[in-house]
């Protein structure tokens, strides 16, 4: 049996989500609300070769196109993802995703004494580290690392 490369069709509008950390993609899903009922078509690849990673999952969803919000979602969750917008089955912009030096409103601050649980407040974090990721509440100081951040997301 001879070993053919995995393909997986063009899709003609929509974004295609690469270089997500292997394991990543059904949580990279998750966060962006997609439960596969919708009307779009998901194509989902997962550890799968490559130079950068090793292993890499990919998502192409049809019909579809990030919000910024989404972007700063998946960035939180997969530092390493390109995103690749794509039109008449041409992509016509493409990224790195990026974790800004600030979060607003994506997540809460886990601690049940900061003012942004008991006010109407917005949370907003600071990046103290990219690397592992580590956040700081502006209000109260807790920090938040990227499990917790990722088990608020898919909540």
């Amino acid at each position: 049996m001879v070993d053919e490369p995995l393909r997986v069709r063009k899709i003609r509008d929509g974004t295609v989500i690469d270089h997500i950390p292997a394991g990543l993609a059904l949580i990279v899903l998750q966060i962006l609300g997609i439960t596969g009922r919708e009307k779009n078509v998901i194509a989902m690849v997962m550890n799968v070769d490559s130079r950068k990673l090793g292993k890499k999952d990919i998502l192409k969803i049809e019909g579809k196109e990030l919000k910024p919000e989404e972007v700063n979602k998946v960035a939180l969750v997969a530092p390493t993802a390109t995103i690749n917008i794509v039109k008449d089955y041409a992509v016509v912009k493409k990224f790195r995703v990026s974790i800004p030096d600030e979060i607003k409103g994506i997540i809460n601050c886990p601690n049940p004494t900061c003012i942004t649980r008991r006010e109407k407040i917005e949370p907003r974090f600071r990046v103290i580290n990219r690397n592992p990721l580590k956040l700081q509440c502006d209000y109260c100081g807790t920090y938040i690392n990227r499990e917790e951040i990722i088990k608020q997301l898919i909540e």
